[in-house]
């Protein structure tokens, strides 16, 4: 009987064996031979990276409250509550590097407006030592001809679901997907009139995807239960999605202001 168990145990570690081995490569590396060394995240868009520089570079502002998350939406979770928000409360840190990083730096001027309280009285404290020291003056703040505003419209959980599974003997197995979407909008007002310039809507969806094996057995007269299951899950960062979505819609600004020729190439 030692035997016979032994023989199942290895079958069901045979017909599990794609879902462990999967599950060693997303982790093994994380755990134990990923270095500690910090990296810098880069443009996910190739496109926004490479697009063409104009003339003149448009000087453009992010107020603190121009960009917010407005879909209220939480982590989705069956079994217990939860109060983390699906997505991150600071989504203008996310538009500022899409904008900093468009056309490799070369497109937009971006103004500290996030920040600009600290910014005042920062200058506020130069001013005044250099005037009882007499020394230059300091220079102005560069102002903004263009402020870009908009918000996260809507997060969409469960858009599509499915899977597939099959069992014989007590040995099955499943797969799950899941298919969320993040929505956002943009917009370019003009400081001089308060015309809204452009506005672009983009979407990008986040999928989910997980797999299980498993096996359910009786023995001995059905009074010995021998119970095996596997499985692993792969979820896309809804932070990234967002910041693919941020990218696409800064893309189409540019292109439109291209067709419009609010900026003109180099």
């Amino acid at each position: 009987m030692e035997l016979r168990q032994l023989l199942l145990f290895l079958s069901a570690l045979l017909l599990s064996s794609c879902s462990i081995f999967k599950v060693i490569e997303d982790t093994e590396n994380q755990r134990f031979k990923a270095k500690q060394d910090a990296s810098i995240l880069g443009l996910f868009s190739a496109e926004l990276l490479n697009v063409k520089a104009p003339k003149n570079k448009p000087v453009i502002a992010v107020y603190p409250n121009s960009f917010t998350d407005q879909t209220g939406q939480r982590k989705s979770n069956s079994e217990f509550a939860l109060f983390s928000t699906a997505l991150t409360q600071a989504p203008q840190a996310l538009l500022i590097r899409a904008l900093k990083h468009t056309a490799k730096g070369n497109f937009f001027i971006v103004v500290e407006r996030v920040g600009l309280d600290n910014l005042t009285k920062e200058r506020q404290l130069i001013r005044s030592t250099r005037e009882t020291e007499n020394e230059k003056k300091l220079k102005p703040l560069l102002f903004a001809g263009i402020i870009i505003e908009g918000a996260v419209l809507a997060y969409d959980s469960n858009l599509k679901t499915g899977g597939i599974g099959a069992r014989y003997l007590g040995i099955g197995s499943s797969i799950e997907y899941r298919q969320d979407a993040v929505t956002v909008s943009l917009r370019l007002v003009s400081v001089l009139t308060g015309e809204i310039l452009v506005e672009v809507l983009s979407e990008k969806t986040i999928y989910s995807y997980g797999q299980t094996q498993d096996v359910f057995k009786f023995y001995e007269l059905n009074t010995e239960l021998v119970e095996l299951e596997f499985g692993n899950a792969a979820n896309e960062s809804p932070t990234i999605a967002l910041q693919k979505a941020i990218e696409s819609a800064i893309l189409e600004i540019v292109n439109i202001g291209y067709e419009r020729r609010f900026w003109t190439y180099e």
